[in-house]
């Protein structure tokens, strides 16, 4: 038999963006077939140096979930118009690029922690807009 569960789903506490993630996760077929933690900046939040204090209660449920829901894959839905994006870069000249940076950098960091903790585990990172457009990275 299938476990039910099989992705963890790290996204952030915007409000504007629970719709438009749910909608996503919806789409992919995934609605009761994920759990979820939602934290400030998604993978901004448990990767920023500036939020330190934060990684240890992720990765703590992280490993409780890989036991209890037999999680295969991660999922990571970072967002634009990020505040915690926003805080990295200190607010100085954000604009777009500088963005996707704060972003691809802590995709890289979560990436980099996954490949030495969980080697075997698959990871989807993703970077949705407002108006809904998907952005994928590797």
């Amino acid at each position: 038999m299938k476990e039910k569960y099989q992705a963890m789903i790290l996204s952030c506490i915007d409000p504007r963006f629970q719709p438009i993630v749910f909608n996503y996760l919806k789409k992919k077929k995934l609605t009761g077939k994920y759990s979820s933690f939602t934290i400030a900046g998604a993978a901004i939040g448990v990767t920023a140096s500036k939020f330190k204090k934060w990684h240890k209660t992720f990765w703590e449920n992280f490993d409780i979930s890989i036991k209890l829901h037999k999680i295969k894959k991660l999922i990571i839905i970072n967002h634009r118009d990020c505040g915690a994006a926003k805080i990295i870069n200190k607010n100085k000249d954000f604009n777009k690029i500088n963005e996707t940076k704060v972003h691809k950098q802590s995709f890289k960091k979560i990436k980099k922690i996954l490949k030495k903790k969980y080697p075997k585990l698959k990871t989807e990172l993703i970077l949705i807009s407002l108006n809904k457009k998907v952005e994928k990275f590797n």
